[in-house]
């Protein structure tokens, strides 16, 4: 759990500054679950240059309520939460000195948006929050006002969790529960849990990841492995520390964030799931008459399908597919030899064949792929640049995707592999829940 916050102050002397405005957003690492904002009067005058940022001065300040009026609230809504903030040794620090006034001692954890952002976003120009999240295409609002600062703090924040691929800030979390003897039980556990598609990773005492999965119901999933009888699933039961989550609002970037993650953590528990799914494929090949083929074998590795399958069925309807959306006239539909599921040849001039394979591989070279977001208000979108899968981001608004320079930006990179495209090609051709954009 994570409280966001920012603070507006007086400005003044090294620690002789009091709060004026303070905002905090209590963030479960998915949405807000409560939020704090109220203006505050720090019993000083405002410095001129401080009434001149941020629009708060004196006289609003009088009948706002005093520190120690706010101070329990504050400490409820942060109560076992990481402080996040845009330069959170400022925010920290003027947060304790208040608190040190009152002769409470006020302790927490804290993570810093602009030391997170320069390891995870080492090409911005410039780490101001105002500066770094308009680069970003996140809108800002009320800018050197606490709530706006905060909202904005937030949705960076939101980016770097996702471009966190080491899970070190999460990881971080859980040490930090551990050493604090926080040690939920599996129906807590189970608790917590949306009920939402996305990516879970099991965690043992220690914080390393020891399983991952996917599903379109995430607490029902966990409930299944909780209660089954399974080898892998009994281990899950008894080394379980906690469970952390990413919701990926549908089914494509779930399959995507599973498969990367696999590889880049190699869970000891997920030993079977790392091998491929695609066992069959679609390949080019010549026929006793020089001709050019389509055929479906085994997939193999040393050479390069046409596009792989799960199953024969689909590879089947694929290659029939093939002809039907080209047009291709009904004598050479004809010559496909309906009795053998392995073997398709064709009698089409050769120079003809070629043309159709160049315009479904075309199909693969420049689009954007727009798919549902993790809520009502958001998208997400899945790029392929030069027949290679560059990652896959979430937005608000179009502008951050059309926009080459901030796409790049907000794009959460993923490895580019055959089963990566084998992947997407796969979900593309059974479903229909997407929009694509050629670029």
């Amino acid at each position: 759990m994570y409280a966001v916050l920012d603070i507006e102050t007086t400005g003044g002397q090294f620690n002789k500054e009091g709060i004026t405005e303070i905002a905090i957003y209590k963030f479960d690492g998915v949405e807000i679950v409560d939020q704090f904002i109220s203006l505050v009067n720090p019993e000083i005058p405002i410095q001129p240059f401080v009434v001149k940022l941020t629009g708060i001065n004196n006289a609003m300040l009088r009948q706002a309520p005093k520190f120690y009026e706010v101070a329990k609230r504050i400490i409820e809504i942060t109560q076992g939460c990481v402080i996040v903030a845009h330069n959170a040794a400022f925010d920290y620090r003027v947060l304790k000195l208040e608190f040190d006034r009152l002769g409470y001692q006020f302790q927490k954890s804290t993570l810093c948006t602009v030391e997170l952002s320069k390891v995870l976003l080492p090409d911005a120009k410039a780490y101001s929050l105002g500066k770094l999240v308009r680069s970003l295409g996140i809108p800002i609002a009320d800018r050197h006002r606490a709530s706006g600062d905060a909202m904005a703090t937030l949705k960076l924040f939101k980016l770097l969790l996702d471009k966190d691929l080491d899970k070190q800030i999460v990881k971080e979390q859980i040490k930090n529960e551990i050493h604090k003897g926080i040690s939920p039980k599996l129906f807590d556990i189970l608790e917590s849990l949306p009920t939402t598609i996305g990516i879970f990773y099991v965690h043992d005492t220690k914080g390393n990841i020891i399983y991952i999965g996917k599903s379109n119901n995430i607490r029902k999933k966990i409930s299944q492995i909780f209660t089954a009888d399974t080898k892998i699933a009994k281990r899950i039961q008894k080394e379980v520390y906690t469970i952390t989550f990413e919701e990926t609002g549908n089914e494509l970037i779930a399959l995507l964030k599973e498969r990367e993650e696999l590889l880049h953590n190699k869970p000891v528990l997920n030993t079977n799931q790392r091998k491929s799914p695609f066992l069959w494929g679609v390949y080019q090949e010549k026929n006793a008459l020089g001709f050019y083929t389509l055929k479906i074998h085994k997939s193999d590795g040393r050479k390069n399908a046409l596009q792989s399958f799960k199953n024969q069925k689909n590879a089947l309807s694929f290659i029939n597919d093939f002809f039907n959306q080209n047009e291709i006239i009904e004598e050479v539909q004809n010559n496909l030899l309906s009795g053998n599921e392995t073997k398709y040849p064709t009698l089409l001039h050769n120079d003809l064949f070629t043309s159709l394979l160049e315009k479904e591989q075309a199909q693969w070279q420049h689009i954007i792929i727009v798919l549902k977001g993790r809520n009502t208000s958001e998208k997400s979108a899945i790029v392929i640049e030069n027949g290679l899968f560059k990652g896959y981001c979430f937005f608000d608004l179009n502008y951050q995707i059309l926009n080459a320079e901030v796409l790049s930006k907000i794009l959460i990179p993923l490895v580019h592999t055959k089963d990566v495209l084998n992947t997407i090609k796969y979900y593309l051709y059974t479903k229909k829940d997407y929009k694509i954009i050629s670029f």
